[in-house]
């Protein structure tokens, strides 16, 4: 792989593990807010909340596969797959930037 398409997506991996750490703050905050004193609004509440919470989860396993793909760069294995090793293509790439496993492997 070249060391422009590595820095682009280096570029990618960056913007992404920012918009998500920004969304996990805001799911942060939204959950920390008091009760509804209201029985059913508390309910309705708690739905959201669950929501929520399966959406942090989420992003937290994002965030984990994006420190991985970094750590991949920095070593210098990005773009192979992890199990086989071989190059992983571009197109897949470009769809998934953090995976570590080619099309075969996944």
């Amino acid at each position: 792989m070249k060391p422009e398409d590595v820095q682009k997506f280096d570029k990618r991996l960056r913007d992404r593990l920012r918009e998500l750490t920004e969304r996990l703050v805001e799911i942060d905050e939204d959950l920390d807010m008091p009760a509804d004193p209201d029985v059913e609004e508390r309910a309705i509440e708690r739905e959201g909340d669950e929501v929520l919470e399966s959406l942090g989860h989420t992003g937290l396993a994002e965030i984990r596969m994006i420190q991985a793909a970094q750590a991949r760069i920095k070593d210098g294995t990005f773009g192979f797959c992890v199990a086989c090793g071989k190059p992983i293509s571009n197109e897949r790439l470009e769809v998934l930037p953090h995976t570590p496993r080619c099309r075969h492997c996944a």
